[in-house]
């Protein structure tokens, strides 16, 4: 495994993979890897003749309330992890490096933001999107992984392959769960005992609106205060959102139809947790 800190070494590397005919699966984080990062390196291993995971805490997607310097980082357990993985290059860049002065050209998400979790964060998927045209750019992957735990950024990520035409394939990986099915997080350790029972209610909100959708409701606004009357009646916790849209355009719906995401977010004492699911109406 190698890894590369620079932005010109790791062009000359992946052009030379391509050159050899090999394909590249790519696996974008901000490093203080875990299950979910390992999930999508499993699924691209087998998939892909090389294999990369970059690791970059971005500046430019956090908020000005957001603290950027207390993102946790611990390169030798992510360089462990990784290995352990087989994954083939790890591209480590700076800050400096990646942005080395004031860019003359800025990118503008100005669609699926404006719902979900990008209400609340204006400005943060600029960021990714920038981030992600320079990675794209410098890797050249065949196929990049994403994780659907967050929805809205595989989304968006599906507007932005399209529109720049990347040739890439984008691979979304389902989330990963508990044996009780809450969504695993980070976030997870920071719930009380009591709520990390409650917990369990919000996927179980989520499968109640599947099976509701399967017995032919079609109504978003009654499947929405179902979701919320269970979530009411069985957490402490607070409804920051429920929120059903078409996916991935993240557009209204007046009735269900094609590919929809029932996504949530809900806040307990000292955790926010969030959590999705995606249903093909034209697929039963």
């Amino acid at each position: 495994m190698k890894i590369i800190r620079t932005i010109n070494e790791m062009q000359e590397q992946m052009q030379k993979v391509k050159s050899e005919g090999k394909s590249i699966g790519y696996v974008p984080t901000m490093g203080f890897l875990h299950e979910g990062h390992i999930s999508l390196m499993k699924r691209a291993r087998p998939e892909n003749d090389v294999v990369v995971l970059s690791i970059f805490v971005n500046p430019l997607q956090f908020g000005p309330t957001e603290d950027l310097d207390a993102y946790p980082r611990d390169f030798e357990r992510d360089h462990n992890i990784a290995e352990d993985q087989g994954i083939d290059f790890i591209f480590y860049p700076s800050a400096e490096e990646m942005y080395p002065e004031n860019a003359s050209v800025k990118v503008s998400v100005v669609d699926r933001t404006n719902v979900l979790c990008g209400k609340s964060r204006p400005g943060h998927f600029d960021g990714v999107a920038t981030v992600l045209i320079k990675l794209f750019n410098i890797i050249q992957p065949t196929r990049a992984y994403f994780g659907l735990k967050d929805a809205q950024q595989v989304a968006v990520v599906d507007g932005l392959i399209e529109d720049f035409n990347f040739p890439i394939e984008l691979i979304p990986v389902e989330t990963v769960r508990e044996e009780d099915g809450l969504a695993k997080s980070s976030r997870n350790v920071y719930l009380s005992e009591d709520e990390r029972q409650q917990a369990v209610e919000l996927s179980r909100s989520l499968e109640m609106a599947r099976l509701a959708i399967e017995r032919g409701l079609r109504n978003p606004e009654e499947l929405v205060g179902m979701m919320k009357h269970h979530i009411h009646e069985n957490t402490t916790g607070t409804v920051d959102y429920v929120e059903i849209y078409s996916y991935p355009e993240l557009g209204e719906l007046d009735t269900l139809k094609g590919k929809v995401i029932i996504a949530l977010a809900v806040k307990f004492s000292k955790a926010r947790l969030i959590d999705n699911t995606i249903i093909d109406l034209e697929v039963e």
